[in-house]
């Protein structure tokens, strides 16, 4: 009887033994991994803070860092760079990794001191300094934003900004992550197109510009009471309307390119669709601005023409007539080219 319930006991103490074991394995585990997830998680809300943008450098060893925790709670955006690409106005390297900043820092400030902050973050990575972390991406081209989940195990299968999602930049791109990681970016800060001292100056500048103004209104000598000024004025925008410039200005569009296969030589007429050169507008828009004047003029002028002479001012209509169809031809020429 006593051997049996000695047994027992042990049975019993052995049983709590295990269970002890047991639990402190796992609470030493869980601690493990959230301890791990929290330290790097620290650091990068360290980096973030020292950032103006918010956007974290990415070097081989920190991403090797981030990787590390068994266990992952955030997401992070990686935008990949290449300072010797910038000059190739094509990639719009330079705009695109300013929009990214700006998503950034509009994340940061819409979401600060929230727990969303701690759920993601943005970095950019440097080709001549992480050429390793290029490679575990798989990234061949650029521009490249990659978009890593928590359970994104393979660098490889991570998310990956498509061409639409740079259609309108910063707002495309936090569309974007706010679909695909549930998390909300808010607006996009801009800043302010003139800073509060450069509007303050503008003012003091009208201020002490508007007698004077009045003054020379009054007495009717001013440019606006100039035919001339309206003249300049009607071809400048009709220049402006047909030469493209509007789309130059806004794509912020190079004068010409440097030839790939020749760099050498220079490259002022794209020939692709969808894109224009500077170039290729100025000159466009000056023909077809000459083929207006001279269908101005020949209006214009006609009445004038017959008054020398109902022959001579046919004969005169007739020529200019001709180098108008001449003009409008060889604009045609010129677009299909």
């Amino acid at each position: 009887m006593a051997k049996t319930k000695m047994l027992s006991h042990l049975n019993y103490l052995l049983s709590v033994l295990i269970l002890t074991l047991l639990f402190s394995f796992t609470f030493f585990s869980t601690t493990t991994k959230s301890d791990g997830d929290s330290d790097i998680v620290g650091e990068l809300l360290t980096l973030q803070s020292q950032s103006k943008s918010g956007v974290i450098r990415l070097t081989d060893d920190l991403l090797r860092r981030i990787l590390s925790p068994p266990r992952r709670t955030f997401s992070f955006l990686v935008f990949f760079d290449a300072v010797q690409l910038h000059k190739k106005a094509e990639l719009r390297l330079p705009i695109l990794k300013s929009e990214y900043s700006l998503v950034a820092s509009s994340f940061l400030a819409n979401n600060q001191g929230t727990p969303d902050q701690s759920k993601l973050f943005f970095f950019d990575i440097e080709l001549e300094e992480s050429q390793h972390s290029f490679s575990l991406f798989d990234v061949t081209s650029l521009p490249h934003i990659r978009l890593v989940d928590p359970d994104v195990k393979t660098l490889r299968d991570s998310g990956k900004l498509d061409q639409g999602d740079f259609s309108r930049l910063a707002d495309s791109m936090a569309e974007f992550v706010e679909s695909k990681t549930k998390i909300p970016v808010g607006p996009i800060h801009r800043p302010p197109m003139f800073s509060g001292k450069q509007i303050a100056f503008f003012l003091v500048v009208v201020m002490i510009w508007t007698p004077y103004a009045f003054k020379k209104i009054v007495a009717g000598k001013t440019l606006l009471h100039d035919y001339k000024f309206w003249l300049f004025g009607a071809v400048f925008v009709y220049f402006f309307s047909v030469s493209g410039t509007m789309f130059n200005i806004i794509r912020k569009m190079p004068m010409f390119l440097a030839d790939r296969n020749d760099p050498s030589k220079m490259i002022f007429f794209y020939q692709g669709s969808g894109m224009q050169l500077g170039t290729e507008g100025f000159a466009v828009g000056g023909l077809y601005t000459l083929v207006g004047l001279l269908l101005a003029f020949t209006t214009h002028g006609v009445m004038v023409f017959t008054r020398i002479g109902p022959r001579i001012g046919v004969e005169i209509t007739n020529m200019l007539r001709f180098y108008l169809y001449f003009e409008v031809e060889l604009i045609m020429i010129v677009m299909n080219q």
